[in-house]
């Protein structure tokens, strides 16, 4: 996390004696709420200036000599106020030299000019420096410190890394390049052309253009490479079941992996507010629950490996090797499956081309201040649907909710249907659907079609969130695993109705309860054929899961 930094006063004399002095009755008054940075090289201090830019330090005052061999006092100020335009001027000067100090008042802008000697500097520096100082301060807009990531709002790959930053809770700043003279700014003096966006500038000044999510994710200190060889239990995927497992297998003395390929949480992770977690009266988003719950995994020992996909389980003896994207492997004695589902994709035509450029599917809560006064369309009738349309409508002109159905009092618990009716401007499209998304680079229009009727109507919006059901995330698991016939795993005594079950299962025991048809490799939440869909569910299931994991590694 960035820490404050303090504003910077500024000062340059090429006389040794001076500049000791300078420095000492700066520091003096100053020190508390300001750092000093002292040196007797104009061309130094100029050359250091843009660095000090690119690691966003802010300079609040600049105090130069007047007659320095390099160069003059009134040439560096100038030269300075290119890169600082907002930091105060002073001039140091010889009373010899007071006239020209004038005309830099007149002809630059300079703010102020001194006389050397100043003592005492309570009577002669700081009366002046204080109340430019206090001028500075009471116009300035404070820096960002911490990530800024430079794009365009309606580009794809902005819209993956925002998300990706927003997952995995790093506080960022986001600069739209069509609309922002900070990041025209911010592009010029990291010398960045727009082939190079989306960019992320960090806090060191160092730049990563156009960054993959695992490029990111290394250079955040996230972990991407397993420690170990072999685990006791890996655990693929960190939604509420898979964080649940992790915290414990960690606090019952496994050596657990859990393994995410985009960020934790799942999709509960990307929800405003959860309101009937057990034990939140007052709700908590789906980031807090799974910070909470990372924080604990991790604290009681398990190892959380980001930005990593499993592409394929390999049975090797009683171990299973887990092979992953970028090649490498780890070996477990046991796994777990909680990689939950994905959202489907909308048919209507058109949408794909959107995708991420006005089209978003599920939350996606870090779009959520760009659609401040503008028209929304949420398509979904379930209380995710309900969730984000009530999240988005303190940002939005109106939001507007399409649904197949005549209103929502089927698919949509109560206490959220009463907050849509509250909501002035929330209105609920009944019996209508989405049938083509029209635009240019981005998403500018919709059809609608009215179910009955069949008649159709292009209205103008500005973004479009899909909530329209889900599918497991089990495209990449082995052909040995039985699925359901909508692809869910099926787990547990159910594997019995299935004519190949008794080929592949040599257990003289039954499966477990989460256990799928291959021993040791077990299924919690959403990806398992008749889970509840609820979070509080799915978190039980990851702890039932351990209680089974337990059972297993005593039999091998």
């Amino acid at each position: 996390m960035a820490t404050d930094k303090k504003p910077i006063i500024f000062s340059i004399d090429d006389d040794p004696q001076v500049l000791r002095s300078l420095k000492s009755d700066l520091r003096n008054e100053f020190k508390n709420d300001y750092r000093i940075i002292s040196t007797d090289s104009a061309r130094d201090a100029l050359a250091s200036l843009p660095e000090l830019k690119k690691q966003g330090e802010t300079v609040a005052l600049f105090l130069s000599d007047q007659r320095m061999p390099e160069m003059l006092g009134v040439d560096f100020l100038e030269q300075a106020k290119v890169i600082f335009p907002e930091a105060k001027r002073v001039l140091l000067t010889a009373y010899s030299d007071t006239e020209a100090a004038i005309r830099a008042i007149n002809n630059v802008g300079l703010d102020h000019y001194l006389l050397k000697p100043w003592d005492p500097p309570v009577e002669k520096l700081y009366p002046v420096l204080n109340d430019l100082l206090d001028n500075w301060e009471s116009n300035h807009t404070p820096e960002f410190h911490g990530i800024k990531l430079i794009g365009y709002q309606y580009a794809p790959k902005s819209h993956e890394i925002k998300d990706f930053l927003a997952g995995n809770l790093f506080p960022y700043q986001w600069l739209d390049v069509a609309g922002d003279e900070r990041a025209k700014e911010l592009m010029d003096l990291h010398q960045l052309e727009h082939k190079d966006l989306p960019a992320i500038l960090l806090e060191d000044g160092s730049v990563l253009p156009s960054p993959s999510t695992s490029e990111l994710a290394a250079k955040l200190g996230l972990v991407t490479q397993a420690r170990e060889e072999m685990y006791d239990v890996a655990i693929i995927g960190a939604g509420p079941a898979g964080l649940a497992a992790a915290v414990y297998g960690g606090s019952e003395g496994l050596k657990t992996l859990l393994i995410e390929r985009r960020a934790p949480g799942g999709q509960a992770g990307t929800s405003s507010r959860i309101e009937n977690y057990l034990g939140f009266p007052n709700g908590l988003s789906g980031s807090d629950l799974t910070h909470r719950a990372l924080t604990q995994a991790t604290r009681l020992g398990a190892e959380f490996l980001s930005t990593q996909g499993v592409d394929k389980i390999e049975l090797e003896n009683n171990y299973k090797k887990l092979s992953f994207s970028d090649g490498n492997h780890v070996y477990a004695k046991s796994v777990i499956i909680a990689t939950g589902v994905d959202y489907r994709k909308l048919p209507a035509k058109g949408a794909d081309q959107f995708t991420g450029a006005g089209v978003y599917y599920g939350a996606a809560i870090t779009e959520a201040n760009a659609c401040r006064n503008k028209q929304i369309y949420v398509v979904g009738g379930g209380n995710s649907a309900g969730q984000g349309a009530v999240y988005l409508s303190k940002f939005a002109q109106k939001v507007h909710i399409v649904i197949r159905r005549e209103d929502l009092s089927s698919t949509m618990s109560a206490y959220l249907i009463d907050q849509i009716n509250a909501i002035p401007n929330i209105e609920v499209l009944g019996k209508t659907e989405v049938v083509e998304a029209l635009g240019h680079e981005s998403l500018e229009c919709i059809v609608l079609e009215n179910i009955e009727t069949k008649a159709t109507e292009q209205v103008k919006a500005d973004s479009l969130f899909i909530f329209i059901g889900t599918r497991p995330a089990t495209d990449w698991l082995p052909v040995n695993l039985l699925l359901d016939d909508k692809g869910f795993i099926e787990t547990g005594k159910e594997l019995k109705q299935y004519p190949q079950f008794k080929s592949i299962w040599k257990h003289q025991r039954e499966p477990f309860l989460l256990e799928t048809c291959q021993p040791g490799i077990f299924a919690a939440g959403d990806v398992r054929s008749g889970a509840m869909n609820r979070v509080a569910s799915a978190v039980g299931e990851g702890a039932m899961a351990i209680k089974f994991v337990h059972e297993y590694l005593a039999e091998v």
